[in-house]
């Protein structure tokens, strides 16, 4: 029963942050402003709980999420024979980039908390 509250909780915060998002015209996406949301709901043992006990249970089930992934890769092979060399350079590069920025903020806070 709480991961099912879990759940509820989960799908609140979402709902309410995409309603803030859209009803602001927030150039922040609702799941974004629903993860904060729950971040700071997450101090209360009445939240925390339940949330505690749905993640649980979406972790033990985790590899059911890829099965949708799996059969659109299955569904499109011709896509990914004709662009996959390309995508695979896209995916390689993008870490790289996103890797390489992650470190230059990671030394720039460094050094200016060092200051």
């Amino acid at each position: 029963m709480q991961a099912i509250q879990g759940l509820a909780w989960l799908l609140a915060m979402q709902s309410l942050g995409e309603l803030l998002s859209r009803g602001f015209h927030l150039p922040i996406p609702g799941p974004v402003i629903g993860m904060l949301l729950l971040l700071l709901a997450l101090r209360w043992p009445a939240v925390r709980l339940p949330v505690a006990s749905c993640a649980g249970f979406l972790l033990s089930h985790l590899s059911l999420l890829f099965v949708p992934v799996g059969v659109g890769v299955m569904t499109h092979l011709g896509l990914l024979a004709q662009f996959g060399v390309r995508m695979l350079v896209v995916i390689v590069l993008s870490t790289w980039i996103g890797l390489a920025a992650t470190a230059l903020v990671l030394r720039y806070v460094r050094s200016a908390s060092d200051a």
